[in-house]
Formats: C-alpha cells, structure tokens, sequence
C-alpha cells in the first residue's frame, strides 16, 4: 500500500531514528499529532513512556508489549496505550502503521 501523493506530502518528523529505518508523514493540530510510519527495516522500540498514544497496523506486523503484556499485532488490528504505561516493540521491515498522539508536541515536525 502506498500513501496517496497528498498524504506523503505531508510533514516529516525529526525522529531519533534513521530515516532508512522509518520514515514518517505526519499532520499536527492543538488537539494531537497523527503520524503515517513506513519501517523499511526491522527496528526494535526500546521501552518508553509518555502521554496516550492509538494506532493501527495498516501492513506488516509489530510485536507490541504494553504495560507488560506482550501482543503479535496485524493488519487491521489496533492498540490504545494510556498515559504512563510503558511499552516497547518489535516491528517488521515492510509495516505501515497510523499512530495518533495526544501530545501535539511528541515529535518536532523537520523543517
């Protein structure tokens, strides 16, 4: 699946991570940042936390433990992590995920 022309036209984020590992297309408002990821190679999310964060599987597979708990998510399939709970991932090379922040400010969008 590829993003429409409009939609990867949207902003980059300035992420921690290289950009031949994940890119991003991402749009921002005062209520929350929602964020379009492509990993193009598998990566390891190390454990974090921050403010609430949803999203959805759209390709590929993320191996997801939340608070603890450790889930294989999939197309279609969906996660709601709450403020302050720690998670970490393993995501496939290939994956397409949408992830909504409520933090507007999570990522700084690149200039």
């Amino acid at each position: 699946m590829t993003l429409p022309a409009f939609m990867q036209a949207f902003p980059g984020l300035d992420l921690p991570f290289p950009e031949d590992v994940v890119t991003s297309n991402a749009i921002r408002s005062d209520a929350g940042l929602v964020v379009f990821f492509t990993f193009h190679k598998d990566m390891v999310l190390p454990p974090h936390s921050h403010g609430p964060q949803w999203g959805s599987v759209l390709e590929g597979r993320i191996e997801f433990t939340i608070g603890g708990e450790t889930r294989l998510y999939g197309p279609g399939d969906s996660y709601d992590i709450p403020a302050g709970v720690e998670h970490g991932a393993t995501i496939a090379a290939g994956s397409k995920v949408i992830d909504v922040f409520a933090e507007p400010d999570r990522y700084a969008l690149k200039a």
